[in-house]
């Protein structure tokens, strides 16, 4: 649930713009930076809802005004991969192809399956905000698929089938296969696989805010239904992960200077396209703790 912290400010005056897509609006003339009252978040706040998610145009603002926007949304999580957050503000993850020294800054292959953040844990992220510092001159687009749009559009006699079913979310399912076909992802401690440990989660969740039921499996962290048998549960979420993504249901970004994107990851899963290995990319991004789904 979205809390509202701020003194009273003047108004600022913006605009939310929906886009001709399924899903997303873009809100032009607000500075994030600067103080927001009650009103305004709230018109924030219903129009994340309402839109999933909101591309915030010109957003030139240091971390902490990032950090500190995105509190206002709820409590911050720290990720696992704490060798590539930003020094002086552990809430935002580097994601960037970029290398230094030949080390990489930051997450470079975040997001190449499809997935919702953090839905290894039992309590999955609320929202995630990704702000972009250096953007590549082609690729590096980002593809959202709108979850409640795809639930609805199931045959009923499917959606009765899955209603009640549970699934497992592991954040190690694919880590190994995407360390061997890359170099960004480095080798985790025991520590970090603590941190980690799978989770259960519905196949189908209602959005605590909006009522609205939506998909709630991926192909990157869903590894199996709970009590099918193997063979069933594969073919089960084969046919889930192929819907879920289908064309009408997908907004496709194409990263402008300073946009910072903020999507709902209870409503939506999200991909990375990839960006050339010769161009530099660099994103920071911060994730609002969630609620156990239902």
């Amino acid at each position: 649930m979205a809390v509202a912290t701020a003194p009273t400010a003047p108004t600022q005056t913006f605009e939310v713009r929906r886009f001709d897509a399924p899903v997303g609006a873009e809100i032009i003339g607000l500075d994030i930076s600067k103080p927001i009252n009650e009103v305004d978040f709230a018109r924030i706040h219903r129009a994340h809802l309402d839109h999933h998610v909101l591309v915030f145009r010109d957003q030139r603002v240091a971390p902490a005004d990032h950090v500190a926007f995105s509190r206002r949304f709820g409590p911050l999580e720290i990720h696992v991969l704490h060798q590539f957050q930003l020094q002086g503000q552990p809430e935002i993850l580097i994601v960037s192809n970029i290398k230094e020294k030949g080390e990489p800054i930051g997450l470079g292959d975040a997001g190449v399956y499809w997935h919702s953040d953090i839905s290894y844990k039992d309590k999955p992220s609320l929202g995630s905000l990704l702000h972009a510092q250096e953007l590549p001159s082609e690729g590096g687009d980002t593809l959202f698929a709108d979850q409640h749009l795809a639930w609805e559009a199931l045959d009923p006699a499917l959606q009765k089938r899955i209603l009640g079913l549970k699934a497992e979310h592991s954040y190690l399912a694919k880590y190994e296969e995407l360390r061997a076909r890359n170099p960004w992802r480095p080798k985790l401690s025991q520590a970090q696989i603590d941190q980690v440990a799978p989770a259960i989660q519905p196949v189908v969740r209602t959005h605590p805010e909006t009522g609205r039921k939506a998909l709630f499996v991926s192909e990157h962290f869903t590894t199996r239904i709970v009590g099918l048998p193997q063979d069933e549960s594969e073919a089960l979420l084969g046919e889930l992960f192929a819907h879920s993504v289908k064309p009408e249901f997908v907004y496709r970004h194409q990263w402008a200077p300073h946009d910072l994107v903020f999507w709902d990851n209870r409503s939506l899963m999200h991909l990375a396209a990839g960006t050339p290995d010769a161009l530099r990319r660099k994103l920071y991004r911060t994730t609002i703790q969630g609620d156990t789904p239902f």
